[in-house]
This record gives C-alpha cells, sequence and structure tokens, in this order.
C-alpha cells in the first residue's frame, strides 16, 4: 500500500492510498468522513440498497463518491448517471470485518439505507474542496421558446401562442400569437443581449407577414439585453423590446416540466 499525504504543491489532496489494504483503507474512509472530506473510492464492491423500494447490484469494479454534506453517488464504468444514490444529510457507518470493508448511508426520512461493500480497494483519495461560485444556469432558445409556450405571460399578460416555429420566407418564427386585443404577434427570441442583426430579422418576419395577414402585426423581441443601437433601431421600425431572462425560463420549464406543449395545443384548439 501506497499513502501519500500532500504538504507541498496542493492543500487540497489530504491523502491519497494505492492499493490499500481493507484496513488501511477503513483508517482512511473513517477518518475522512468524520472530517467531512470528499471521499472517492475505487473497488470491488456490491451495493444493496432497502426504502422505499429495495435493489441489489453484485460485486463488480465501481467507482464511489461521498461528499461533505453525505451525498453518496455509486458509479459504474460508463453513463453519467448514478446506478445508487443518497442524497445529502443522512448518517455515514464506516464498517470493518475480516474479509469487508462496508459503507452504510441512511436516510431517516423517508427511511432509506444504502449498503456498500467493498472486499477490494484499488485507490481511495480523500480530499478538501473549496467551491464557493455561485451557479448560472442560462436556457437555450429552443428552452427559452418552450417556457413562453407553457407560460405565455412572460412575454405579456394576454398573450396567446398560435404556433411556434413558424415557417416563413426569411426563416422560422419563433413564437406566433394574438395578445389580449386580438392583434396578431410574432415573437423573436433571443438568449444573449440582442443586436441590429436581430432586429432586422424581426423586421424581415413581419414584412414576409403583411400580404397573409392583411392588417398590421405587432413585433417584439424578447432577450435579456439589447446591444448599442438595437433599442433605437427598434423604435423606427415600430417594434418592441420585451426583457426576458433565460434564469426565467429554466426555471419556468422546472415548475411545469410535467406538462407537454402538445397538451397546450390540444387544449387552445378545444377553446
Amino acid at each position: 500500500m501506497a499513502v501519500t499525504v500532500d504538504t507541498t504543491s496542493s492543500q487540497n489532496t489530504v491523502a491519497y492510498a494505492c492499493n490499500p489494504k481493507l484496513k488501511e483503507a477503513y483508517k482512511l474512509l473513517r477518518d475522512g468522513v468524520s472530517k467531512r472530506l470528499t471521499v472517492i473510492l475505487i473497488g470491488d464492491f456490491k451495493v444493496e440498497y432497502e426504502g422505499r423500494a429495495a435493489s441489489t447490484l453484485d460485486f463488480g469494479e465501481r467507482i464511489l463518491i461521498i461528499k461533505r454534506d453525505g451525498a453518496v453517488l455509486v458509479h459504474r464504468s460508463e453513463g453519467y448517471e448514478p446506478v445508487n444514490w443518497q442524497p445529502g444529510g443522512g448518517i455515514i457507518h464506516v464498517l470493518l470485518d475480516e474479509e469487508r470493508l462496508t459503507v452504510r448511508a441512511i436516510r431517516k426520512n423517508p427511511l432509506e439505507v444504502l449498503k456498500i461493500c467493498f472486499r477490494k480497494v484499488y485507490a481511495l483519495l480523500l480530499l478538501r474542496l473549496k467551491d464557493v461560485s455561485e451557479f448560472h444556469l442560462y436556457a437555450s432558445e429552443e428552452e427559452m421558446r418552450e417556457a413562453v409556450l407553457a407560460n405565455p405571460s412572460l412575454i405579456e399578460e394576454g398573450f396567446k401562442p398560435i404556433s411556434f416555429e413558424k415557417k416563413v420566407k426569411p426563416g422560422f418564427i419563433d413564437v406566433y400569437g394574438v395578445d389580449l386585443k386580438g392583434r396578431l404577434v410574432v415573437v423573436e427570441l433571443k438568449r444573449s443581449p440582442a443586436g441590429r442583426e436581430a432586429v432586422l430579422q424581426l423586421a424581415r418576419y413581419l414584412e414576409s407577414l403583411k400580404g397573409e395577414a392583411g392588417r398590421k402585426i405587432r413585433g417584439i423581441l424578447a432577450a435579456p439585453g439589447l446591444r448599442k443601437g438595437a433599442q433605437k433601431m427598434l423604435e423606427k421600425l415600430d417594434m418592441e423590446y420585451k426583457h426576458l431572462d433565460p434564469k426565467l425560463c429554466f426555471e419556468t420549464l422546472r415548475k411545469w416540466k410535467y406538462r407537454k406543449i402538445s397538451d397546450y395545443f390540444k387544449k387552445t384548439a378545444a377553446d
């Protein structure tokens, strides 16, 4: 067994063990869990789960991650999703008998127990990680469109979508609908601050619909901001700007995740 305690290049790595005996792995693991370190173990182990359901995964070479908040994840050698996991906030016990090193992650409410039993440990890493950055998630333009269809009031109260990705000669209209007064509305969505090219694109869409609609159409450019010159061009072309935050769109989609866009149009057709 080789154990390296970092004292020079990085303060993040507390200890590393390569092919440790189970007794040595037990000591390091117990120390890491008690100090709320991030723990990574690679080895040959089986997994048993009991709780709202039950499952068993027989012995195999896998990766176990224990985070400082007590969250536990079991990963196989392929795929990005854990095959088993427990959220943080529970209790973790580390046990050792003559032939097995066992980790028990217990969640009290609801009662769930994840039991990981090692017969061999290939590598063990203890880390003291520092991460204080705020996570910012920005939706794509497609996700912004889905959010608007799920909650049209993101554009304005009373807005009612008729279609999306409507094909016209210059391209595809993101969202096409009517406002509270029954006026046709073309919405162009941008996930980053929109410039003059986006304004001109929206203008081309409106121009292409003039003959088809036979009446004035409102054009709305929805984006998290405008670049220099875009506001003046919008005013000159008698179009509008709507501030639309991609983060708000993401949060909207999360709330509406069980509702399909197709269901919306079925309801609209029935009204």
